[in-house]
């Protein structure tokens, strides 16, 4: 949204009663004129290749060369040789290609935008020079362009390696397994102005001012709003403009109409008008249920109101929804100190009277990264996207994805006694392992023993195990005893896993903690902690990793492809990237479905909850990729626990985030909020539900998997977990006694 647009102020985002325009001549230098010359590409390329070649061991071809010829001419002007401007610049250039993961030869096209590399030096050059204080250079320290472009990460290969192609001796798939901690993602946020992801500037706290509170919900905000415009029915087509010369109001093509969002405040003296307004639902401090946007805050009516789909999603406080509805004009303003319909100070007299509501819809992965994608036998190009962006810090989509991709087919061509290797892009998930529960090590026995007995090429390159690891929070008020206990815990699942050394040799372990965990469970006795949090401790998880190097020291890795096997242990939430961005698993616990069910909206004349109603349309069924726990397809009569799983996925996804709830229900670090971001959507979602029935279905691409207990409440000789095939992207329940 155009903040010069904004006519008025709202509490809720931090918005200013009047938009202040920043004076850039306070913020910056005086920009010193330069008289632009017509510089020779020939007359360049001694500098240039100095710079480019020599110095970084890049090859510049003609047109790359005479883009830059004329870069320098214009910008450097006539002292681009004796004050060494051009060399200054070109070394920018070089550096900024390197980091956005560009090939050896610099061209448009060849892993990096130079375009776009100039169009950043740009904007902030005066006379010559950078005097951007993020691009000047520090003492001891080269200097970098803060750009959105691909980084360079662990599994980026040098330029060198890149000729050579020896990354494709790389043929396991496990060697490009990367966990990211939520502490480790890039803190992005959305600017609206440049309609850009920006990485934060200011140095992360656990103790943030109360502004970054504000910026945190703003950018939610600001998030949902550019993704609702992208949307089809949020744009104007050219052949649905009404012309009024050839169209009349009654002709066909005059119906298709798009949808305009209406700010709160710009509802002031149109009393008795339909409007569709897009805010955060939110309790006033009189107790009303409110909507809120950048602009101010309206009550909300929902007495008379209808969701879409019906029994759809859930509506809580802190979610963001699409309201259709007529606003009623009053005299007084309610829950406001100031008189008359000013709509200044945040909330606005009257109430807006909602016929319809519904979650803003979601957008598919391959369009929120301006990917070309195959589906129904049709290819879907999108012109917009961010496919520049780095979300994970593995490289984004359009620098490293192509590359990724063919490393992932070389792996599929390899074979292994004569079977392919696909067969070990598995992940297998077990939720609520409850390690001081005795039959849960019985049970732990039997998945591996399972897994252990089968060829090696059926196995698994990834287990996941998923917290709570304890059923109750012995670290709160236990003292020491209490620690000693839970670490006992993790010493006999160090036991169980010695017993199976090949597993431990050749796949990784990977451990979610819950919020019985320590050490955040010290404090909250068990109750919602803030997220994002840190992983176990070392303290307690020692003896496993002792384990896993007696089980690697046994093994000669000269014959063995694959990398030793390893246990990590990462926060909640934390993601799985796999061959880059082509895969990303994001992996979150926590039980999401009971505090949507406790704080839900109630929409019209139902006197029960939403929850408890069975599905009364199936308009929408085509809009989710069912798949059962026997991995059987759609079904036009789904069961009520898949039901309640359709709800939950679309609920969480259409939000874009992983914790949609207000601060009191679930507290959130402010400055590590970007973490819980899901958008673009990741390929795979792991929302460990204890609460809710184990299920795997997809929607709008994203499949999503809830392991839910690895033992099952009243049945203590069957256990449960999920198989999940990442070519395939589906998981499958499985089930099996003990």
């Amino acid at each position: 949204m155009n903040t010069h647009t904004i006519p008025s102020s709202s509490p809720g985002f931090g918005t200013p009663a009047h938009p202040i325009r920043s004076n850039k001549l306070t913020s910056i230098p005086p920009r010193t004129s330069i008289l632009p010359i017509l510089l020779p590409a020939a007359t360049l390329r001694p500098v240039a290749f100095r710079t480019f070649t020599r110095k970084h061991n890049l090859t510049l071809s003609s047109s790359a060369l005479q883009s830059l010829a004329d870069f320098v001419g214009k910008h450097c002007g006539s002292g681009w040789r004796e004050e060494g401007l051009a060399e200054r610049v070109l070394d920018e250039v070089a550096k900024s290609w390197r980091k956005a993961g560009g090939g050896v030869i610099v061209e448009e096209g060849k892993g990096a935008s130079l375009n776009a590399i100039l169009q950043t030096l740009e904007g902030n050059m005066s006379g010559g020079r950078i005097i951007d204080s993020r691009l000047a250079p520090k003492e001891g320290s080269p200097r970098t362009i803060p750009s959105l472009q691909p980084s360079t990460s662990a599994m980026t290969m040098s330029d060198d390696q890149e000729q050579n192609e020896s990354e494709y001796t790389i043929t396991h798939p496990r060697h490009w397994v990367k966990v990211i901690e939520a502490f480790n993602t890039p803190r992005l946020a959305y600017n609206a102005e440049k309609k850009h992801f920006e990485v934060t500037k200011f140095k992360p706290s656990l103790f943030p001012q109360p502004s970054h509170k504000t910026a945190l919900f703003r950018d939610r905000y600001n998030i949902v709003h550019q993704r609702l415009l992208r949307n089809e029915s949020f744009q104007v087509s050219l052949a649905s403009a009404p012309v009024p010369s050839l169209q009349r109001s009654s002709s066909s093509f005059a119906k298709t109409q798009c949808y305009k969002l209406t700010p709160v405040t710009n509802l002031l003296g149109r009393s008795g008008t339909s409007h569709l307004l897009l805010g955060l639902l939110s309790v006033s401090p009189t107790g009303e249920l409110s909507l809120t946007d950048l602009t101010g805050s309206i009550v909300l009516d929902l007495s008379h109101a209808r969701l879409i789909p019906e029994d759809g999603a859930w509506l809580t406080p802190g979610m963001f929804v699409l309201v259709d509805g007529i606003y009623e004009e009053e005299e007084n303003i309610k829950g406001s100190t100031l008189g008359g319909n000013s709509g200044i100070g945040g909330a606005i007299g009257g109430k807006f009277v909602g016929v319809t509501i519904c979650s803003p819809p979601c957008e598919r992965r391959g369009t929120s990264l301006g990917m070309n994608i195959h589906e129904n036998s049709q290819d879907i190009s999108s012109s917009g996207g961010f496919g520049w962006v780095d979300f994970l810090g593995v490289g984004s989509e359009r620098a490293q994805g192509s590359r990724m991709r063919q490393i992932q087919s070389r792996c599929l061509r390899e074979a292994h006694d004569g079977i392919q290797l696909n067969r070990r892009f598995k992940v297998v998930v077990m939720g609520e392992v409850n390690l001081d529960h005795m039959k849960t090590m019985d049970a732990l026995r039997k998945v591996l023993s399972l897994y252990n007995e089968s060829a090696l090429q059926e196995r698994p390159m990834v287990f996941v195990l998923i917290g709570n690891f304890v059923q109750k929070v012995v670290i709160d008020g236990g003292g020491q005893g209490a620690s000693i206990e839970y670490k006992e815990c993790f010493d006999m699942l160090a036991l169980i896993l010695s017993d199976y050394p090949s597993l431990l040799q050749r796949s990784t372990f990977i451990f979610v903690p819950g919020d019985n965990d320590p050490w955040s469970s010290t404090f909250s006795a068990g109750a919602s902690s803030a997220i994002p949090r840190h992983a176990v401790p070392d303290l307690f998880t020692s003896r496993v990793k002792r384990a896993f190097a007696t089980a690697n020291s046994q093994l000669d890795r000269s014959q063995a492809s694959d990398p030793p096997g390893e246990a990590i242990w990462t926060s909640n939430p934390s993601r799985v990237s796999l061959f880059g961005s082509v895969h990303e698993i994001a992996i979150l616990r926590d039980d999401i479905s009971g505090r949507l069910r406790r704080n839900a909206v109630t929409v019209g004349h139902r006197a029960t909850s939403m929850e408890d109603e069975p599905s009364s349309t199936a308009d929408h069924e085509g809009d989710l990729d069912i798949q059962d726990q026997q991995g059987a397809g759609n079904s036009n009569r789904a069961s009520p626990a898949m039901q309640s799983a359709r709800k939950l996925v679309k609920t969480v996804l259409d939000q874009g985030t992983m914790s949609p709830f207000p601060q009191a229900l679930r507290p959130v670090l402010w400055d590590y909020a970007s973490s819980l971001q899901l958008y673009p959507l990741p390929t795979a979602f792991v929302l460990a539900d204890a609460e809710a029935a184990p299920f795997c279905v997809t929607y709008e691409g994203c499949h999503v998997m809830n392991p839910g207990r690895f033992l099952p409440e009243g049945d203590l000789s069957t256990m449960t977990w999920i198989e999940y095939d990442v070519l395939r992207n589906r998981g499958r329940v499985k089930e099996d006694r003990f």
